[in-house]
This record gives C-alpha cells, sequence and structure tokens, in this order.
C-alpha cells in the first residue's frame, strides 16, 4: 500500500486502469492524484483513493513515465537466443501485489518455442499458473506475457495458456523470490 516512500503523481489525461486485485478496468480522469507503490517490469501500481490500480507500460505517459525501450535480436538469431530473449521478457512480468516477477515466483511452467505452419517466424508456447486460482489479475498476466512476448522480433504467434495443475505453492518460489517476500 502507499508509504511515505510512495512516489506522487497527478494524471496528465484520462487513463485505463486495472483494480487490483479484482480485475476490473476503470478509467481514471485527468487531474486524479495516486502514489506509485510498485514500478516494475514497465507498468506501475497506483493507490489512487484507497484503491490499487494497474497502469499498463504503454499508458505511463498519463503519469509522467516512459514506456520500456523494446527487446532486441543481432541479425541472425537462433532459436537459442530467441528462447534466451523470451525468458528475459517474462521476468519483466509482475504481479501488481506482489514485487517479483512470474518466474521467480514460480509461475512459469512451460516456454516452448515452435514454428508456426504458414509463416517464417517463430511461435513462442507458454504454461503459466496463478499463486491462487480466483485471482482476479489472471488475465491480466496473460495479457501482459502476451503483450511482451510479441514485442520480441521474429515472434509472429504466442500461446498463452493458464493451468491449474499443478496447483501453485510456495515451494515453487526460487530462493530470491523467497528472500523478496521475506519468506527465508
Amino acid at each position: 500500500m502507499y508509504s511515505r516512500s510512495s512516489e506522487p503523481v497527478r494524471f496528465e489525461r484520462d487513463c485505463n486502469a486495472v483494480l487490483v486485485p479484482q480485475g476490473d478496468v476503470v478509467t481514471l480522469p485527468a487531474g486524479t492524484v495516486g502514489y506509485i507503490t510498485q514500478a516494475l517490469g514497465g507498468s506501475w501500481t497506483v493507490y489512487v483513493e484507497g484503491n490499487l490500480v494497474r497502469i499498463a507500460g504503454q499508458d505511463g505517459d498519463a503519469i509522467g513515465k516512459e514506456p520500456m525501450t523494446p527487446p532486441t535480436l543481432p541479425e541472425g538469431a537462433t532459436d537459442a537466443d530467441v528462447e534466451r530473449l523470451v525468458w528475459e521478457q517474462l521476468r519483466t512480468c509482475f504481479d501488481p501485489e506482489i514485487p517479483v516477477n512470474i518466474v521467480e515466483l514460480g509461475l512459469v511452467y512451460l516456454v516452448e518455442l515452435y514454428r508456426p505452419d504458414s509463416e517464417q517466424g517463430r511461435g513462442v508456447r507458454v504454461r503459466m499458473t496463478l499463486t491462487a486460482p480466483g485471482c482476479g489479475m489472471g488475465e491480466i498476466l496473460v495479457s501482459d506475457v502476451r503483450s511482451k512476448l510479441e514485442l520480441i522480433p521474429t515472434v509472429t504467434e504466442t500461446d498463452i495458456e493458464l493451468v491449474f495443475d499443478p496447483p501453485w505453492n510456495q515451494t515453487m518460489m526460487s530462493d530470491l523470490a523467497k528472500l523478496e517476500t521475506g519468506m527465508l
């Protein structure tokens, strides 16, 4: 939540935001005042009038922030280069309530590159889960993963599936994630 270290912001324009943890989309009017409580992975969690909202990267200008620089690949990149970049992009996806990326949280169960039948590019298949099956942010996280993977040059198709088997538990977290959340 809001603390003394939270950065105050004023919305410069009307801006769509997602209520955390419900996942409902709301529009915050220009002039709204809030406090950034988390700024990770190119999106921002902002405390506004007793609620937490997530501001997507492409809307950062509404609160005076610059969007992330898109990823790049070297000329003639191999599948290994692309897979490495896929994992880097996944590490820029954060649950808006937890300051740990989805890879370190253990939410990513599968990453697989494939060749789409009708295209020259690459496809990326991801199977991921949530910390809680009823989380209203599930579709928002899936959308975040999809949009960040689609930024990768040569990726022409994504197949992102939210799965709940096996159920996520805290043992799936990396030591870094446990340390960050005070569980280690």
